[in-house]
């Protein structure tokens, strides 16, 4: 890629990542976060559609971001939960700042539907026989949206224990569900 092309895509998501972390998504306009950037509109609009593609895009990105730190889920899943949760709290750890900037207020819920299906999407490639199985997805649901809801909403907890408690949910219901 052209530095100049990396360099100006670096400044729009910086100065999104700025905007955003002050005021909710409808209330930043091209104009501001233009402005923020030192670019024009046009550039803004030669590299995204609008400023919901821009969130789009970076959301997808923290996605694959959390997805890559928990690169081994599809080898976890439901036969060793404890591991699998546990990997999937240490990557919403490790994101924190952007998944409390860009999830936030309206937004909140957005992450854990599009983790859920990112990871059942990595789960049911190594596990095709899960794919249709109404426990296994019940129970992958249960896990990444609990343990989503859980970290976000208990971040003042010390981390540690936080994490450990969700492993241990997790340790609690593998043998109500473990694949024969």
């Amino acid at each position: 890629m052209d530095i100049r092309i990396e360099k100006t895509e670096k400044a729009i998501r910086n100065a999104f990542i700025e905007l955003r972390s002050g005021k909710p998504l409808e209330k930043i306009t091209v104009k501001e976060l233009c402005q923020l950037a030192y670019i024009n509109k046009s550039t803004f609009y030669s590299h995204y559609e609008d400023i919901y593609a821009l969130s789009d895009a970076l959301e997808l990105e923290t996605v694959a971001s959390i997805t890559n730190s928990i690169s081994r889920s599809y080898e976890y899943s439901a036969e060793n939960l404890d591991v699998f949760t546990r990997e999937l709290c240490l990557a919403f750890s490790a994101h924190t700042s952007l998944i409390n900037i860009l999830f936030s207020g309206k937004e909140k819920s957005r992450l854990a539907g599009r983790l859920e299906n990112a990871i059942k999407e990595l789960v049911f490639r190594k596990y095709p026989e899960y794919q249709n199985n109404v426990e296994i997805n019940i129970l992958l649901s249960y896990c990444i949206q609990g343990a989503y809801y859980a970290y976000v909403n208990n971040q003042s907890a010390d981390v540690d224990t936080l994490i450990q408690v969700i492993e241990n949910i997790a340790r609690t219901l593998k043998p109500l569900y473990a694949p024969s």
